[in-house]
Parts: structure tokens; C-alpha cells; sequence
């Protein structure tokens, strides 16, 4: 199981409390931009195509809610039958059956918090799951032997369909980490560390704070991670220089581990994730602060950090990520999609290799904040709506875009 330091765990759960106000669209993030001036942008773009791609085609399909009532539902999961596994950011798992039924809350979860922005966070299934009915889940908790309310952890247990409650609860991340999980190629599981708050901690090595984490499903970690055996370094520390990981997916072709970021004001990037590698913050940004300065020298390149594959300013505060594969729209199979929150919309960026070379917006027209989407086993995408922060709970849906 990986740990984090003591001393930190109290500015691990404050630092997942305050990333989290980014995550869900704070009224700091989700305020445009008043003006945009050359002058308050730190550089130019590193190359052609990092930012405002030309417009797509316009896509044709259709929209159904097949689930409502969601109560600020976070993350989904396709079990093999095709029901859905969906969080509930305010402490519930639910199931959501092919007509759109909801199970009541799965029983057996561990303590959630939910002081602030926190809670239940992802859900995956492990890469076994028709074997050992094993799924794994990020969430907050509170831990009376350092004084803190909201301790992220990721834990692992054991579906009971039939009785609806998880068996065998097992924490194999303590401590750290932030609200994203992934399982990558070969079975790894991708964790991901907040490192907003704490913005120097995420060049610091010592720290897993700003950091992408990689170990074993049973919480070990494997061989051959950057800096296993490294004493200076976490053995689990796969990439740094994060600020809110607030997706990743696997590309389908690479099977690289691709993930999106939330700047600050602006600079939400697509990256595409390299062991060992630095993705630069604080030191660099296409971001300004909240407040409109620079972020630290206003550098936006620096060598040894990576540059982002694409970047947004103003922010549309993106949160899921997922690439397509299914035969439902086979137009969309050379894409990447990202949903919104603050920008209200689903992101479809067309690519060329690593490079976007368009972008369109979809369910703009809606409104509505995106929290999450996934392909379902019919080739459609599914997404998850969520609240705005002064609506009440129970307003959320789950939405099915498919062929007209």
C-alpha cells in the first residue's frame, strides 16, 4: 500500500478540498475572462495548433436522458451486462440499469467525508473484473490521528451485485493522491495527485503532491517505475509537475496515457503522459492566477518541462476524458473528447498523431455542466451532467448521445 508522509496528510486533504473547488467550477473559474489581452497572455503558443484549433465539422446525433435524479454524480463505470456504475460525489455508488432504473446506494463503502468539496470520487473496474468482481474507487475520508477532516485515499472491494454492497474493502492508497484513477495498459493503476494548492510541492520529488502516481492493482508498486529504489523519490511518483489532473484515458493506437488539466484561469491543458517526465507547474503556464497576474515569471516554456499536446484560455474547466472507438460514429474514431463544466459543453478534438488539428463543440445548446463521459458497448457516449453549485441535489442526469 502506498502512504503518504504524516506530516503531509493534514496539507494533502486541504489541498484535495481547495483542487476540488477548481474541479467543480468555482465561480473564479467559471467567470470569463474580462478582457483578453495580448499583454496578459504569458507566451505565444510553442507551435501551430496548441490552442484554438480550426472548427470541425459539425457532428449529427441525438440526446437522451436515460437516467435523472443523479444527486452530484461523478464518475461511470460499464459493468460487462451493460449497467452502468455511477458516483455520487455526495458518498453513494449506484447502479443504473439498461432503462435507466437506479439501485438504491450500494452499502458497504467506508467512511466518506463530504466537509467542503469532497466525497466520493472515481470508480474503476479492475482488468479482471469477470473473475474476481474486484472495482476500485478514490474518495475522502476523515482521519481523527492528524486532525483531518478530508484524507484521500483510494480503496479496492468486492461487488455484490445480488446484494448490493462492496465486500473486502481494502485501502492501497493513503494519504495522497487526488480524485482520478485509471487503469493503463498491462494493468497498472494511474493515481492521480493534486498539486494546486501546494504549488511547490509538485517540483518537489520528495512529495506526491502534483504528482501522477503508478502501482500495482494490490497497492505495490511495480519494478519499473522511474524512480523505484530511489530513496530521495516516492517508489509510486510515475510523471510531476501537476497542478488538478482532472482526467486520463488510454489511447486506443499507443497505449499511452493521455489526461487533461485544469489551469488556473486559462491554461487547461491535454497532455500526453511520459515516465519521469516534468509537466512544468507552477514554473510554467498558459494561465494566469485568479487575480489576472502571471503565474510565476510568466514563462510558458522552460527546457525540461513538457509543453501540453493543446491548451484553452479562457478555461472551460475540463473534467472527463475519453477517446472513441466504437462503430456508432466511425467520423469521430480519430478523436478525443473532453467534457466541461464551466464551459458547458463536450469538447471533440480531432487528431493528427499527438497534434489537434480541430475542434468542435457539442450540447452546447444544453447548458448544462459535463462532468463525465464514457463509450458504452453500443458505440454510443455517455454522459454524466452535474449541478451547478447553488442548484439542489437530485437534478443531475445521465445522458445517451447517439445516432439520430
Amino acid at each position: 500500500m502506498v502512504h503518504i508522509r504524516p506530516k503531509r496528510i493534514v496539507q494533502a486533504a486541504h489541498a484535495v478540498l481547495l483542487s476540488l473547488i477548481a474541479s467543480t467550477g468555482s465561480a473564479q473559474d467559471s467567470e470569463p475572462l474580462p478582457t483578453l489581452k495580448l499583454d496578459r497572455i504569458p507566451t505565444s503558443p510553442a507551435f501551430a495548433g496548441q490552442t484554438q484549433a480550426p472548427a470541425a465539422a459539425t457532428s449529427s446525433f441525438t440526446v437522451t436522458t436515460v437516467a435523472s435524479g443523479l444527486s452530484a454524480p461523478w464518475a461511470l463505470a460499464f459493468l460487462p451486462d451493460g449497467d452502468l456504475l455511477i458516483t455520487e460525489n455526495v458518498g453513494n455508488l449506484r447502479i443504473v440499469a439498461a432503462d435507466g432504473s437506479l439501485s438504491a446506494p450500494i452499502a458497504g463503502l467506508p467512511e466518506i467525508s463530504n466537509e467542503g468539496w469532497a466525497g466520493l470520487f472515481d470508480v474503476a473496474l479492475d482488468p479482471d473484473f469477470t473473475d474476481n468482481q474486484r472495482i476500485y474507487f478514490s474518495y475522502t475520508s476523515p482521519s481523527p490521528a492528524v486532525d483531518a477532516a478530508n484524507v484521500p485515499r483510494v480503496a479496492r472491494a468486492r461487488l455484490d451485485r445480488d446484494g448490493l454492497r462492496l465486500l473486502n474493502v481494502e485501502v492501497i492508497v493513503d494519504g495522497t493522491g487526488g480524485q482520478e484513477i485509471h487503469f493503463g495498459s498491462g494493468g497498472r493503476l494511474y493515481v492521480s495527485g493534486a498539486g494546486d494548492v501546494f504549488a511547490d510541492d509538485a517540483q518537489d520529488l520528495s512529495t506526491t503532491f502534483g504528482k501522477i502516481l503508478r502501482i500495482n492493482p494490490d497497492g505495490s508498486v511495480p519494478a519499473d517505475n522511474p524512480w523505484t529504489g530511489d530513496d530521495r523519490v516516492p517508489d509510486a511518483v510515475w510523471s510531476y509537475g501537476h497542478r488538478d489532473v482532472s482526467g486520463m484515458a488510454t489511447h486506443p493506437d499507443t497505449g499511452e496515457i493521455w489526461m487533461t488539466e485544469h489551469g488556473a484561469r486559462g491554461g487547461d491543458e491535454l497532455n500526453r503522459i511520459i515516465a519521469g517526465a516534468n509537466y512544468g507547474w507552477p514554473l510554467v503556464s498558459y494561465g494566469t492566477d485568479y487575480n489576472g497576474d502571471r503565474m510565476g515569471d510568466g514563462a510558458a516554456v522552460m527546457a525540461g518541462t513538457m509543453q501540453p499536446l493543446y491548451f484553452w484560455r479562457p478555461s472551460i474547466a475540463p473534467s472527463g476524458l475519453t477517446f472513441y472507438t466504437g462503430s456508432m460514429f466511425p467520423e469521430w474514431r480519430s478523436s478525443v473528447f473532453v467534457t466541461a463544466l464551466s464551459g458547458q459543453h463536450i469538447a471533440r478534438l480531432e487528431l493528427d498523431g499527438t497534434r489537434v488539428v480541430a475542434e468542435e463543440r457539442l450540447l452546447v445548446d444544453r447548458g448544462q455542466r459535463i462532468r463525465e463521459l464514457r463509450e458504452g458497448p453500443d458505440g454510443a457516449l455517455y454522459a454524466l451532467t452535474n449541478e451547478e453549485s447553488e442548484a439542489p441535489k437530485g437534478t443531475a442526469e445521465l445522458l445517451r448521445i447517439s445516432r439520430p
